[in-house]
């Protein structure tokens, strides 16, 4: 079991509609053991859930919510496999989801954070081990002009058990 706080974020329905579509189109690329999430903190095990979620409670203290526009997509390896992401990143929000997830990587979270990779805000919509079908999913989405507007107003606190995930807690900004 490992914890992990998400930001589910809230769409128009066309753009959820855009970002569904992508990923069942693409369904031998999909990566979707979850709905569409920006992680902040990726899955660990160094605290208990009680220590993460007061954790993050303390964190949001006085955060507002987080605006954004994903424009583009871009292709990234697994640094713990084979295989590729697609994923889309935002133009607007980039810095304000970065300092956030820097914010949470604080105080009892330090340990966890690594260093050796950069951490890019992103939504998953395909994973495979087949870097040229990643790369065609990337130009493709790429040719088009595209802007997914949309608001990260809170986190979740997520248990991941191998192929199950769960919220354990939502934690509003404010």
């Amino acid at each position: 079991m490992s914890l992990a706080i998400v930001g589910y974020p809230q769409l128009a329905q066309q753009d959820a509609e855009l970002i569904r579509s992508i990923r069942t189109q693409y369904q031998q690329l999909s990566h979707s053991a979850i709905a569409p999430h920006f992680t902040l903190v990726f899955p660990q095990s160094i605290v208990s859930e009680s220590q993460l979620a007061e954790h993050v409670r303390k964190q949001l203290a006085g955060c507002h919510a987080i605006q954004f526009v994903l424009r583009s997509s871009i292709l990234v390896k697994d640094d713990s496999s084979d295989s590729y992401f697609v994923l889309l990143v935002p133009d607007e929000g980039f810095s304000s989801i970065v300092k956030l997830h820097d914010k949470l990587y604080t105080g009892i979270l330090a340990p966890a954070l690594r260093l050796d990779i950069p951490y890019i805000p992103h939504i998953t919509v395909g994973y495979s081990p087949d870097a040229q079908a990643c790369k065609m999913l990337v130009d493709t989405l790429n040719q088009e002009e595209f802007a997914i507007r949309g608001e990260i107003s809170g986190l979740d606190l997520i248990r991941k058990d191998a192929d199950k995930v769960g919220t354990i807690e939502n934690c509003d900004f404010g």
